[in-house]
């Protein structure tokens, strides 16, 4: 969505709120994508997802572009609420990729799925290896899909230092992640 459109459509949105829908089905993947990195029962990401899009719907009024883009402004909303829910149920701080395993598919072949599960058990255990810190910035960068500048300013971070620290936790990871035949 062009940015021109997009303030648009939040103009609208103050005005009216039926015209939220569009901005709800534009950003809708991205923050549910996010709460599923951080969030075991899809269930539970469903509802909090929700939730994060009647508070922005309810708070439209009092957003400010000059302040920051709406996907900033959106996401921090996201972050706040996933926060929340993990303080509410802490032995689910993060979701374990081996979750991910037991997803439906159409007809895996058996060779897939094993060496489906043998990869996500070595990504598993290489991203468990990582800080609170890195973690969430990747999840910020690959399942919310924000630029670093976005980034640095939910996290308090410079641009530069977002870089950096998805730079070295993916160097970690891809050497962890290496095998015998990539070498």
């Amino acid at each position: 969505m062009a940015l021109v459109e997009e303030q648009a459509l939040i103009a609208q949105a103050k005005a009216e709120p039926s015209a939220f829908a569009a901005i709800y089905d534009h950003y809708f993947p991205r923050v549910f994508s996010y709460i599923r990195y951080h969030v075991r029962d899809a269930e539970a990401a469903d509802d909090i997802t929700a939730q994060i899009f009647e508070k922005a719907l309810i708070k439209i009024k009092g957003y400010r572009p000059e302040r920051a883009p709406f996907a900033d402004w959106l996401f921090a909303i996201a972050r706040n609420a996933v926060t929340d829910h993990l303080r509410s149920r802490m032995r689910y701080r993060w979701l374990p990729l081996d979750a991910l395993r037991d997803q439906a598919s159409d007809a895996p072949q058996p060779e897939d799925v094993a060496i489906r599960n043998e990869t996500l058990d070595r990504l598993r255990t290489a991203v468990s290896s990582l800080s609170d810190r890195e973690r969430e910035i990747i999840a910020l960068k690959f399942a919310a899909r924000l630029t670093n500048r976005s980034i640095s300013r939910l996290c308090g971070l410079t641009e530069s230092n977002v870089a950096v620290i998805l730079y070295r936790a993916i160097g970690r990871l891809r050497i962890e992640l290496c095998t015998e035949e990539d070498l």
